[in-house]
């Protein structure tokens, strides 16, 4: 195993300046990238396609006979968690693809009959539906929080599509039965939403605050990023979604046995109960401030059996690794992608 420390040094905003600088020379392509890194914006309307049970709502940068790489975000964050990720990428000559999951942004269900299911396989089966409603056969996933848990289970159970993985904080697969083991008194305290979430009033308090809710897991979950109120304000209304109250209260009663899922997802959770082995080349990640739960790398590197290598990036950088530290999340979607 490979083991790397970067330390950012506040090396961001002099990166961030060098790429609009370089991206200034390479005509439109180079003049929306550095609209994008000014703006915080995705500089393109987002897509709609019907996949599986959803129309997803995506982002997508770079050539389209690009090799494809899919970034997914987590909990509770949405796609400009990659707004400086996706556009280096897409120098790069990649087809950069960033989905709203399940619950978030302008991605809906197609019927109204359909559960509002949160449970980990089921947001798999979306990405894997979303690849073949594009028609991308194989490509990088990467992905923090629920994105990296999904691109964790896409990885295991179907890593014939899976080119390679980056997975911030690594392997995020779990179950029901094995979360009924408690944890010491300070781990459950870093769990407290998910307590909270149980209760009919913890669900009325999110319906009620969701935003002042999400504002408040980024400042814990990132205690050192002094991100400001634009940049918040520009994921904030993917909250608004009408289902997302929903997927997220039964994702966090679910992990913890409280709701149940879906009868024809059982299989998939049987496999992944037995925390299969992830075999495609992988890159894990953390940041050297992250104030959300999350297990240490020597528990979970023998779970990748493939090429692999985990970096710890320093300089303060908590849960949102992406967006806190988006050159070096770029830098590792390559580095995996030549494995």
């Amino acid at each position: 195993m490979q083991t790397e420390n970067i330390d950012l040094s506040r090396r961001r905003i002099l990166g961030v300046a060098a790429l609009t600088l370089a991206a200034s020379q390479v005509g439109l392509a180079g003049r929306a990238l550095a609209q994008t890194v000014s703006t915080g914006e995705f500089p393109a309307p987002l897509k709609q396609i019907n996949a599986g049970l959803l129309n997803v709502g995506y982002a997508e940068m770079g050539p389209a006979s690009g090799p494809a790489v899919i970034l997914l975000h987590g909990w509770p964050y949405d796609i400009h968690s990659f707004v400086e990720v996706a556009p280096i990428l897409a120098q790069a000559g990649y087809r950069v693809l960033v989905p709203h999951l399940r619950g978030y942004g302008t991605t809906r269900f197609l019927s109204d009959q359909t559960v509002r299911n949160g449970q980990q396989s089921v947001v798999a089966v979306d990405i894997i539906a979303f690849m073949d409603a594009l028609g991308i056969q194989k490509a990088v996933l990467a992905g923090f929080d629920w994105g990296a848990r999904t691109a964790d289970i896409v990885a295991a159970l179907w890593p014939q599509r899976v080119k390679a993985l980056v997975s911030v904080s690594g392997y995020l697969i779990g179950s029901p039965e094995a979360n009924k083991a408690p944890l010491p008194p300070g781990a459950e305290l870093q769990w407290w939403y998910q307590f909270y979430f149980a209760t009919s009033r913890g669900r009325a308090g999110y319906e009620a605050y969701r935003k002042d809710f999400a504002k408040l897991i980024w400042k814990t979950a990132s205690p050192k990023w002094n991100f400001d109120d634009a940049t918040f304000n520009r994921s904030a209304p993917a909250f608004d979604n009408p289902d997302h109250v929903s997927i997220v209260i039964h994702n966090y009663r679910w992990r913890i046995g409280l709701a149940d899922g879906e009868r024809q997802y059982d299989d998939l959770e049987k496999k992944l109960a037995q925390a299969p082995v992830i075999d495609v080349p992988t890159i894990t990640m953390e940041g050297d401030a992250n104030g959300a739960a999350h297990p240490d790398p020597s528990v979970y590197a023998k779970k990748f059996s493939g090429k692999y290598a985990f970096r710890l990036i320093t300089g303060g950088i908590g849960h949102n690794l992406p967006q806190e530290a988006p050159r070096e999340f770029a830098q590792a979607v390559i580095d995996a992608a030549r494995m």
